[in-house]
This record gives C-alpha cells, structure tokens and sequence, in this order.
C-alpha cells in the first residue's frame, strides 16, 4: 500500500493577520488618544521657571479649566460650570481626599478677571492650596504653585 504524499512546505510568511491586528490596533489608539488629554485644551501660559507638580496629572486631580472665552471646566468630568456652583462642587470633590490641591488650567488669553473671580471663589470654598498649571518656553509642561 502507498502512502499519500504530503504537500509541499510553504516557506512564504503569510503576514495578513499581522497587518489585520496592527490595523485594529493602530484604529483603536486612534480613537483613544485625544480622550487622553485631561480637562479642556487652552493654550497655557508660557514660564522660564516653572516647577513641576506630578500630582496634576493624575486621574483623581481636581481640575479648573479657564477658555479663552471665559468659560469654566471642572475635571474629573469636564463639564461646563458656572462659578457660582465651583465652590460646592469642588467641596464635593475634595471630601475623603488627601490632596486638597486645586490645579488651574487657564487660557494665555483668557481675561483676568475670570480667572481671579474663579481664584476668589476657590478661596471662599476654603481651598488654600492652589497649582497653577503653565507651560515651559521650550515647550515642556510644567506649572507653578502658589
């Protein structure tokens, strides 16, 4: 009796499903990256000396986003607040925390006076450490405490 013989050996590398999963992947970072960015983008203000603050980009962070516009942002969330409802909601988010840093995210252009009426109404919510987050010259992030 004869054996059937067996097929050639194919040496070619078969790399479609290398190319499929690096094409998911590739999609998935795609729609993930910009979620990445914590609280509201602005064009931050430019420092020589800024001192960096690790604890700003953590997930837990309190954040106050000022736009150019004048509008206010609070993170974690980034939701649009007015700055009567700032003092409590910050009160909220600061119980059962051991870091009771605010950080401040403001526009370069934004006017003053929003962003002291926010300082201000952080100040009578009886928050006395405040971080405000800037950029470095040559662009590295960076963010100075008051």
């Amino acid at each position: 009796m004869k054996l059937p013989k067996a097929p050639p050996v194919v040496s070619d590398i078969n790399v479609t499903p290398m190319v499929d999963v690096m094409l998911v992947l590739l999609i998935i970072f795609m729609v993930i990256t910009p979620m990445l960015s914590k609280g509201q983008n602005v064009n931050l203000v430019k420092t020589h000396n800024d001192i960096k603050m690790q604890e700003a980009d953590k997930e837990d962070a309190i954040l106050v986003a000022i736009t150019r516009d004048g509008r206010v942002f609070l993170s974690p969330g980034n939701s649009v607040i007015t700055t009567d409802k700032l003092a409590g909601k910050v009160k909220d988010l600061q119980t059962n925390r051991s870091d009771k840093t605010v950080y401040i995210k403001a526009d370069a252009r934004a006017r003053f006076s929003s962003i002291t009426d926010v300082i201000d109404v952080l100040r009578t919510a009886g928050v006395d450490q405040l971080g405000l987050i800037t950029e470095n010259i040559q662009n590295k992030k960076g963010s100075l405490a008051l």
